[in-house]
């Protein structure tokens, strides 16, 4: 399975996000995320809540894709990556 692909203008400030509760137990939830942005692209803020979590992203070089991972941790202890891609285009 890939990752989900997302279109991105250079100048936008956008969000992107993963809901894990699928992935959650019963009564788990989210205690921190960390976004792992590469070089080129910006992380502007970032959010989460007990079961999901939001990065906002400015800039990008056109015709670059970027991949973006959130790692969390759990209040089991239980820690996981989600990576989304973001080429950005001119729009």
């Amino acid at each position: 399975m890939g990752f989900p692909k997302f279109n991105k203008d250079p100048d936008a400030i956008l969000d992107y996000g993963f809901n894990w509760v699928e992935w959650l137990e019963e009564g788990e939830t989210i205690v921190s995320a960390v976004w792992i942005i590469p070089n080129g692209i910006s992380l502007d803020s970032q959010a989460e809540s007990t079961i999901e979590t939001l990065a906002w992203l400015s800039g990008g070089t056109v015709g670059i894709s970027y991949n973006i991972t959130c790692h969390i941790t759990t209040s089991a202890g239980r820690e996981d990556d989600r990576t989304l891609t973001i080429k950005v285009i001119q729009r």
